[in-house]
């Protein structure tokens, strides 16, 4: 492997502080490290390959940024989306280092003179799509730069078990094959067990290490509600948030700007986002909606990637989306800051039938099976009885023996009996069978029914075969998705749908750890009524707001006079903690999380001078 050559260490601010926390805080602002980054950013600067598994807001992005400051070169990171570069690199220029995009956004004058800033050795990151990485001579050109690092970001893309499948991204493999001493880090918020194993097969990593930080985000709220009367719903849940910003998330174009017509006429500051929409009214509402501009975005997937808003205090999804991936990540773009927000999903089964519509016209039957596959999961977890945030950890193979408390299935939830046995029949039947059963072959077996894939594998002459006659079909159905649910069985995407028990389901297995069930007339009945709903969130105290209030319009002003995106100058948790602070002095206005050298520099005499002019 070849030595990795770190640029200049920072001075040391004490004994206490590692070269890589006085790099984050000096550059970034941020007095510690979330957890895993560190690891992560250490194993990278080493000379390794990653594979990264974090949430939305979990700080993915740092994972590379911090290496790419430290190294002695250049970091390229290939990204899917033009709005994620741009705002990116937006934020990084804002922190004073120095990155650039390439993609088709550009014209001639301004990609001249970032070609020439590669030339010239004066960049640390720059972006790029895959699509641009592959042109004509490009490889060869990065040959010449001195590439230190490569960045695979929304590297779920390049699995057809993944949400977002781009066929493009499996030619990445070529950048190990060019540049075989260079680290290559995988980066996604997204991913279950057979995605994250692809993406280091596919991308041809070289023993990687696999990183997954938690995927709880417990100041998420989460409720189901039925797919009639959406409209009066929306109404009281913009009515509970009333001056906050939120996003509500459309299957269709069209749907966006119906009902931000709709918000509009109600008085609410609304806009509309697309992928068709014109490029410069598309960034205009992206750039109102960051700097607060607009309170509530009607988009469709194609918003969201990479914005750095921290205040979003609701996310709706108007129709059901088309997999749990999608809706996680999606869900994730609210309460960034940490704060308590709703999330709402209306579910009906007309959405269900718009994606089998989508679905039915895939081509690759294979690629179909995993499209119909997902869209299951994601009709479980809108039909669940279970905790909702149960359901999305186990998806991502994270065990949650207790419920949150915080969804509408816990906070209003359904009787439960002790399933402990009938568990252990199921996972007795999926071990003793090499763990090759897909879910309907594993009711077979268990009702004693000698199937044709029952006796083709013989299956019939395992202990458990017919150990749960006395259950009906239609309840083993139910149960095994509360088990799929609770993580004690995960189902095998790369393998036929095979389900595989995890260590939650070997401890209920040997006796260690109970399990209670929902009985399927209780799941029936519960369907058939209203779910309620309940948020609390947190406000700042009085003095704090009309600090606050302050900092935000001095940081609008100082964005209008740059040009730029109100984040670019100080993001809402910034201004947060600086509301709180209320620092007197350079020292402590240092000590506001998010504020850098480069901020404290070009920033500071400013908000110092608002904060002490609030006072007086």
């Amino acid at each position: 492997m070849e030595s990795i050559t770190l640029a200049e260490p920072p001075s040391s601010y004490g004994n206490s502080r590692t070269p890589l926390l006085e790099l984050l805080e000096r550059h970034f602002g941020y007095k510690s490290f979330r957890p895993l980054q560190q690891e992560v950013i250490q194993h990278v600067l080493e000379g390794n390959d990653a594979v990264v598994l974090m949430p939305t807001g979990g700080g993915k992005s740092l994972c590379y940024q911090v290496p790419a400051v430290a190294l002695n070169g250049l970091t390229v990171v290939v990204s899917p989306l033009i709005a994620l570069m741009k705002d990116q690199v937006q934020a990084l220029q804002g922190n004073g280092i120095r990155a650039a995009f390439l993609n088709s956004s550009l014209g001639y004058e301004e990609e001249r003179t970032i070609n020439e800033q590669l030339r010239n050795g004066e960049l640390k990151l720059l972006y790029v799509s895959p699509e641009r990485l592959f042109q004509q001579g490009f490889l060869d050109r990065l040959e010449e730069f001195g590439v230190k690092l490569f960045a695979v970001d929304e590297a779920h893309c390049i699995s057809s078990w993944g949400h977002s499948f781009r066929p493009e991204y499996k030619h990445l493999n070529v950048l190990k094959k060019r540049f075989p001493h260079v680290p290559v880090v995988a980066l996604t918020a997204t991913a279950d067990r057979a995605v994250r194993n692809d993406i280091g097969d596919l991308l041809g990593l070289n023993d990687p290490r696999t990183f997954v930080s938690s995927f709880d985000r417990s100041n998420l709220s989460l409720a189901v509600l039925p797919g009639q009367d959406r409209w009066k719903a929306i109404e009281r849940i913009i009515g509970r948030h009333s001056g906050k910003c939120g996003i509500i998330y459309c299957n269709s174009r069209a749907g966006t700007e119906k009902l931000a017509a709709k918000l509009q006429a109600i008085g609410v500051s609304a806009a509309y986002y697309h992928a068709k929409l014109d490029p410069v009214e598309r960034n205009r509402v992206q750039d109102d909606f960051i700097q607060g501009k607009l309170h509530v975005i009607c988009a469709t997937i194609a918003f969201g990637m990479g914005i750095d808003k921290s205040d979003v205090r609701f996310v709706i999804h108007y129709n059901l989306p088309g997999t749990v991936e999608g809706y996680y990540q999606e869900i994730g773009r609210a309460g960034r800051d940490g704060e308590p927000a709703e999330t709402i999903l209306f579910y009906s089964y007309a959405d269900v039938q718009t994606h089998m519509h989508f679905a039915d016209e895939i081509e690759d039957e294979r690629y179909k099976e995993v499209v119909i596959a997902k869209l299951d999961r994601m009709k479980e977890y809108a039909q669940a009885q279970t905790c909702r945030r149960t359901i999305l950890l186990s998806y991502f193979s994270e065990s949650s023996a207790e419920a949150c408390g915080n969804c509408d299935v816990c906070k209003d939830p359904p009787k439960y009996f002790d399933g402990t046995v009938l568990a252990q029949k199921a996972l007795s039947a999926v071990v003793r069978s090499g763990q090759k059963l897909p879910l309907s072959v594993l009711v077979d077996v268990l009702k004693g029914t000698t199937s044709p894939a029952v006796s083709e594998h013989g299956w019939q002459r395992i202990k458990t075969f017919g150990a749960g006659n006395e259950t009906t079909a239609f309840a083993w159905v139910q149960f095994i998705q509360q088990f799929i649910h609770l993580g004690l069985l995960e189902v095998d995407y790369r393998d036929h749908h095979h389900l595989i028990i995890t260590r939650a389901g070997e401890a209920v297995l040997k006796g260690e750890r109970p399990v209670g069930l929902v009985t399927p007339e209780t799941i029936k009945e519960r369907q058939e009524r209203p779910k309620r709903t309940r948020q609390v969130v947190a406000e700042p105290s009085p003095e704090s707001a009309e600090l606050l209030a302050v900092l935000k319009e001095l940081r609008r002003t100082i964005a209008k006079e740059m040009g730029k995106p109100a984040y670019v100058v100080f993001s809402d948790a910034s201004l947060i903690d600086m509301a709180d602070k209320k620092p007197k002095n350079v020292y402590e206005f240092r000590l506001v999380n998010g504020v850098g050298d480069y901020k404290a520099q070009q920033f500071g005499k400013a908000f110092l001078e608002a904060v002490k002019g609030w006072k007086d």
